[in-house]
C-alpha cells in the first residue's frame, strides 16, 4: 500500500487568535510540509487568517505540544497550535 500524498493536520488556535479564527480546523497539505508552509497556506484562507497569522505579528507555534519554529517538519496527523506570546506579572 502506498503512503498518502496528502497529510491531514489539526490546527488549533488559542487566546485572541481563537476569538477571531475559531478553536480549530483541519487542513490537508502535501507530504513534506513545514510549519512555515502551513502558516503561508493558512494566511491565504481569508483576510482574518492573513491578518492574525501575519509574520508582522508575534505568534508562537507548537507541533504536537512542543514549541517549534517555521522550519519544523510536520507529519500526517500532527497537531499544530498557534497562540500569542504570553506575558506574566
Amino acid at each position: 500500500m502506498n503512503a498518502p500524498a496528502i497529510w491531514r493536520l489539526r490546527v488549533r488556535y488559542f487566546a485572541s487568535l481563537r476569538e477571531v479564527l475559531g478553536a480549530e480546523e483541519t487542513v490537508e497539505l502535501p507530504v513534506g510540509t513545514t510549519l512555515g508552509t502551513l502558516r503561508d497556506r493558512l494566511m491565504l484562507l481569508d483576510a482574518d487568517h492573513a491578518q492574525w497569522l501575519s509574520r508582522q505579528r508575534a505568534v508562537r507555534c507548537a507541533v504536537d505540544q512542543v514549541m517549534a519554529d517555521e522550519s519544523a517538519p510536520l507529519r500526517d496527523g500532527a497537531e499544530v497550535a498557534f497562540f500569542p506570546p504570553v506575558t506574566g506579572g
